[in-house]
């Protein structure tokens, strides 16, 4: 799998962060990511995401959030939407440290810190997340390795539904 970025790229020290290799810092040190950092500061995830850990994150892109449909990360960032918000959010997140060689080819039913599963599928071409909704995302970097766990970056924002079927 290609990687885009490297972390020691994207790794840059942020107000908040307690450590400038945490997946929060990572993160905000990177302009492909300030809706999900926009997002993760209204939901108060920031910090959660600047802890011990470990963590899995796939992080979408600010083209990710701007392919949903016209007004929706607006309203996702209203004060009233904060428990869908963080919901969403923790569907993007695994509770342990997933590397890209860590993931077995085919299939796997993975339960995220939302509490939905959410389907990997590895093969030659990569690696994709089906959600609880149908939907499918690409990761399109993979392994940027943080003190508190990895992220792997993705296409598209995946949403929690009726649980996704592996």
């Amino acid at each position: 799998m290609k990687t885009l970025a490297t972390a020691a790229a994207l790794a840059v020290l942020t107000a908040g962060a307690a450590n400038a290799d945490t997946i929060a810092a990572i993160a905000s040190g990177n302009d492909d990511f300030s809706t999900l950092v926009a997002a993760a500061d209204a939901a108060g995830l920031v910090e959660t995401l600047a802890s011990d850990g470990p963590f899995t994150v796939f992080a979408p892109t600010n083209a990710a959030f701007d392919a949903l449909p016209d007004g929706t990360v607006e309203s996702l960032l209203e004060p009233e939407m904060k428990d869908d918000l963080t919901n969403i959010l923790l569907y993007h997140v695994v509770p342990a440290e997933v590397m890209s060689g860590d993931i077995a080819m085919g299939t796997t039913a993975v339960e995220t810190v939302a509490g939905a599963t959410l389907c990997v599928t590895a093969s030659d071409s990569g690696v994709t997340l089906t959600d609880g909704m149908g939907n499918t995302a690409t990761v399109v970097s993979a392994d940027i390795d943080a003190d508190n766990g990895v992220i792997h970056v993705i296409d598209t924002v995946i949403m929690p539904g009726e649980g996704a079927s592996c």
